[in-house]
């Protein structure tokens, strides 16, 4: 009779008998990736529904999708951590079961401000949730079987790119019980209460080999510091850009050395720090999150701005919005697949500095087709472009996640995959406050009615040229990656030190 504290994997070799329910455990994880995925997508169609139904301002809209961000990012690191010392399936339960709770109250707002408040608790939920997919994926499966994992990863987040702009569109044109854009986010109930049922069942728990501590401090610096970059940043264009907001953002980096020392103190007295430093010495890794950061603000931009400019600038309906995403979602998952699984193993970080100029070209070709058509472009004279940037996005994606987890201990995997998503999240919310720079800066304070389009698809012209320019620096970054991610050296995924060999999973 096993107890729930016997060894059933030691990290660095793997298990004689792999555990069948890995593959049911995936599933439930991926699904709750794919909600969260869903969730932010959805959201960005119905942003002008939202604002006409609810009576946001531009300031609250903007703050329904960064706060989401905001909150997400400034957790990220803590979830990972939590996930190490208490469990990474405890804490995935908990999450998924905060989201669906989050997803309610913002289905349920009786106003603006309530949405608000719900988005920056369904973000923290968020926080709690998605560390422990990257983490539980990483300590459950062999590093033979993590390409394959990570190809589905990638066409997962295809599908949820797909399924994100269309469910929104729909939801929002069918009005459903009258609810308008509410259910958007009732639909997280049933996949929240399916996966917190299953998900209690099927995955196996796995945490840290060694007793760790929450450092308090570190959370407490990690926060602030995110806070003080990101909120001046988001309101900027709103506040005209007050010196207080210069003042608080420059004020960050002195946050964030204190928390690199506080760190480096913490790591030597007990070993417990909140951001493993250790893992800036792996180049795969320090690499990695350098070009994640700066894709994230390219990504941030881009969808935004996108959004506005279909339904606001050419005053398309959510659901012509959302089907014209299709080719560029579907063009993601199936590029996302083969990279992974044929491309990287052959041709190693080439895969990914083609996806940044794929997409860069894409961008580039997006830009002349909007200058050509102006106002009167169709979704049609959009594929094109936006297929080239959808596989040019799927040969980043997928293998860079991969790329970047290939050298880090399962010891730190849940460290690992908190950064991994932070610095995302934090690039993301750099790109969204740059919208007020690149975009609405760029646009008169007080438009004529008749002025609004053609102020709208010069605005879009000119924050497509930043993207494409973000994709260049992208690809210079990807130099400092490895040429070949270890697993697909022979064994060197597996390679972890002695002191590292402990039990980690349990059953």
């Amino acid at each position: 009779m096993t107890s729930t504290a016997s060894v059933v994997q030691t990290v660095g070799t793997p298990a004689a008998v792999p555990d069948r329910r890995r593959w049911f455990a995936l599933a439930i994880v991926m699904t709750a990736a794919f909600m969260d995925l869903v969730d932010v997508t959805i959201v960005n169609i119905a942003i002008p529904s939202i604002q006409r139904e609810a009576g946001a301002s531009f300031s609250q809209i903007q703050w329904i999708t960064a706060g989401y961000a905001l909150a997400f990012a400034a957790g990220l690191i803590t979830g990972g951590r939590l996930g190490d010392i208490h469990g990474r399936k405890r804490v995935f339960l908990i999450g998924i079961g905060g989201f669906t709770l989050a997803s309610a109250l913002c289905g349920f707002a009786a106003g603006p401000e309530m949405l608000v408040a719900s988005r920056i608790l369904q973000g923290g939920m968020a926080a709690l949730m998605v560390p422990q997919v990257l983490a539980i994926v990483h300590a459950t499966f062999p590093a033979h079987e993590r390409g394959k994992v990570f190809g589905l990863f990638g066409a997962i987040v295809g599908l949820g790119a797909v399924s994100g702009p269309l469910l929104g569109a729909l939801l929002t044109e069918w009005n459903l019980f009258g609810l308008e854009w509410r259910p958007i986010f009732l639909i997280n109930l049933p996949v929240g209460v399916a996966g917190l049922i299953l998900g209690s069942r099927f995955i196996t728990e796995s945490r840290a080999p060694r007793a760790l501590k929450l450092d308090l401090v570190g959370v407490a610096l990690v926060t602030l510091g995110l806070l003080m970059l990101l909120y001046p940043l988001t309101r900027g264009h709103e506040l005209h850009w007050p010196l207080w907001g210069h003042a608080s953002m420059a004020g960050s980096l002195l946050v964030f050395a204190a928390l690199v020392a506080h760190e480096r103190r913490k790591a030597a007295r007990d070993g417990s720090p909140l951001v493993e430093l250790s893992l800036f010495k792996v180049k795969s890794f320090a690499a990695g999150i350098a070009v994640q950061t700066v894709f994230g603000v390219g990504l941030g931009v881009f969808f935004l701005v996108w959004t506005l400019y279909m339904q606001v600038g050419l005053g398309w309906s959510p659901l012509k919005a959302g089907l014209t995403g299709v080719p560029f979602s579907i063009a993601v998952s199936v590029a996302a697949g083969m990279s992974v699984q044929k491309l990287v193993p052959r041709f190693g970080r080439k895969v990914l500095q083609a996806g940044a100029l794929v997409l860069a070209a894409g961008v580039l070709l997006y830009i002349g087709e909007s200058e050509r058509y102006g106002l009167g472009i169709a979704p049609w004279q959009m594929a094109l472009p936006l297929v080239v940037m959808g596989v040019g996005m799927g040969l980043i994606f997928a293998p860079l996640t991969d790329a970047i987890l290939s050298e880090v201990p399962r010891a730190h995997a849940g460290s690992a995959s908190g950064l991994i998503s932070t610095v995302q999240q934090m690039g993301n919310a750099l790109g969204l406050g740059l919208v007020s720079v690149v975009f609405f800066g760029v646009m008169g304070d007080h438009l004529r009615p008749s002025e609004v389009g053609v102020a709208f698809v010069d605005a879009f012209q000119y924050a497509l040229g930043w993207v494409a320019a973000v994709m260049g620096v992208i690809f210079l970054l990807m130099f400092a990656l490895p040429k070949r991610p270890a697993q697909h050296l022979e064994g060197a995924a597996e390679e972890t030190p002695a002191e590292e060999r402990e039990p980690e999973l349990v059953s």
